[in-house]
C-alpha cells in the first residue's frame, strides 16, 4: 500500500503553531496549490489543502514561514473524526507532512535576507554565505 503526498504551494495565512499538552508543538496551515489547468474563462484555479506537521519541523514552520510564502509539502493524506460542539461527527482530511520545504529566503521588513531556508536551520552543510573552515586532515577521503 501507498500513501505519499507531494505539494507545492502557498501559504493563504499565517502558520498556526500549538503544543499538545504533553509540549510537543504541533503547526496547522492550508496551501494554496494550483491546477494544471485553466477553467473556462482562462484562469487557473486553486484547492487549498489543510496540512499538519509535528515537533520540530512544526516549530521551523511556524518560524519560517508566513502567508504567502512558497512551500513544499512531503507526507501522507490522512481522514480523521470527531465529535462536533453541535453533537454531529465531523470528518477531517489533512495531509500529515513528513517534511516541510521552504522554497523561498523569508521576508523580514519587506526585504529578501538573500538565504535560503529549509527545514532543519542547523543544518552544517546549509549555503549560508560563509565560507565551511575544514582542515585536509578531517575530511573522511
Amino acid at each position: 500500500m501507498l500513501n505519499r503526498v507531494v505539494l507545492v504551494g502557498r501559504l493563504t495565512k499565517d502558520v498556526d503553531l500549538k503544543y499538545t499538552p504533553n509540549g510537543v508543538p504541533v503547526a496547522s496551515f492550508t496551501l494554496a496549490v494550483n491546477r494544471t489547468f485553466t477553467n473556462q474563462q482562462g484562469e487557473r484555479e486553486a484547492d487549498f489543502i489543510n496540512c499538519v506537521v509535528w515537533r520540530k519541523p512544526a516549530e521551523n514552520a511556524a518560524n519560517y514561514l508566513s502567508k504567502g510564502s512558497l512551500a513544499g509539502v512531503d507526507g501522507r493524506l490522512q481522514t480523521r473524526s470527531y465529535e462536533g460542539q453541535d453533537g454531529k461527527r465531523v470528518y477531517v482530511t489533512e495531509v500529515v507532512a513528513d517534511s516541510v520545504q521552504f522554497l523561498e529566503p523569508k521576508k523580514q521588513g519587506g526585504q529578501s535576507k538573500g538565504q535560503r531556508y529549509t527545514a532543519d536551520p542547523g543544518d552544517p552543510f546549509q549555503d549560508n554565505g560563509q565560507p565551511v573552515d575544514i582542515q585536509d586532515d578531517q575530511l573522511p577521503f
